[in-house]
């Protein structure tokens, strides 16, 4: 490199991925990190019997949750209701996207006896519908394929009519690793495509949106009519409505059948800006317009996040309301 050459700065960073200057993306009149929300996000602070009873559970059989990992707004009342959702192969993750508070870097090892502990977990809670996600983990073989299949294998043996619901990574876009989940035929597979494509730059730099879509159709080819195929999407990045419905048309294309979309939420300074909040009645017209489109189910909301109520994004055969079965 020559004295005259400009040398580009390269970062890791969640705010400034790639040393690129994200306001040009998500537009200058972005939200302060410190302000009062408005208020349909206020909800019931964590720690009910039911919520420490899950807590020490949790802790003894040495688990990971998205929901405090993710510093999900939902944890106090999931918990409440005696459901959680699990985060297999450790707590840190290979990727960093601007919008999400679980902690990246180089993980150390996969403990073999996870998937037991999980399943375990999920008959002690007498959950009917259970859900499994994982971090991102580009370094392993398989992308960390085989713990799910592990999972979903003891789940069966140990709480055979629970329901289970798994959110995966989307393995690279390779076909094997996808192909040995769906062999297993979970319930539900979901992948969540987070934002639409033209924000993919800014807030998940190591992924593509069209690949993230292959996965989910791919995943319904394999599965058949045996497998639901869900996906998540993330309002208040700057996006527009339109670009929203876009990315429902893709979606449907796509042949996924089940859709939630919620809020982002900065969960630190270090993570992306709010653009702005949507409204109440955005979402419901969101909502509108995806079922026009015609998905089999619609979760829209400020709060609404991949795993929140996932119990009634399909039907259940086991008698009960909400996660647990009667």
């Amino acid at each position: 490199m020559s004295a005259t050459d400009e040398r580009k700065h390269q970062t890791r960073s969640r705010s400034n991925p790639g040393g690129m200057d994200v306001l040009k993306v998500l537009g200058p009149d972005v939200r302060p990190f410190r302000e009062r929300k408005p208020s349909w996000f206020k909800v019931p602070a964590p720690g009910g019997p039911k919520h420490r009873e899950l807590t020490r559970m949790i802790k003894a059989e040495n688990l990971n949750t998205v929901c405090v990992e993710a510093a999900c707004p939902n944890v106090g009342e999931c918990w409440e209701r005696g459901t959680a959702t699990f985060m297999i192969l450790g707590e840190t993750c290979t990727r960093r996207c601007g919008f999400c508070n679980v902690q990246t870097g180089k993980p150390t090892w996969n403990d073999p006896l996870e998937p037991a502990r999980v399943a375990r977990s999920v008959a002690k809670m007498g959950l009917r519908h259970a859900v499994i996600t994982s971090v991102d983990r580009d370094d392993l073989p398989d992308y960390g394929a085989s713990a799910f299949v592990g999972t979903i294998r003891s789940i069966r043996m140990q709480a055979p009519d629970c329901k289970v619901e798994v959110l995966t990574p989307d393995f690279r876009g390779q076909e094997m690793p996808l192909a040995k989940v769906i062999a297993e035929r979970p319930d539900v597979f979901n992948h969540n495509c987070e934002v639409v494509p033209r924000l993919y730059p800014v807030a998940r730099r190591g992924s593509k949106f069209l690949r993230s879509a292959r996965v989910l159709r791919n995943a319904k080819l394999m599965g058949g009519d045996e497998v639901t195929t869900k996906s998540g999407l993330m309002v208040g990045l700057g996006e527009t409505f339109e670009e929203m419905v876009e990315t429902f048309e893709i979606l449907r294309e796509h042949h996924v059948q089940v859709l939630t979309v919620g809020q982002y939420l900065r969960p630190t300074e270090r993570h992306l800006p709010v653009v702005r909040y949507w409204h109440p009645d955005e979402f419901k017209a969101l909502e509108d317009a995806a079922y026009k489109l015609g998905f089999d189910h619609i979760a829209a909301g400020p709060l609404v996040r991949s795993s929140y109520h996932a119990d009634q994004h399909v039907p259940q055969q086991q008698p009960g309301v909400g996660p647990l079965a009667a």
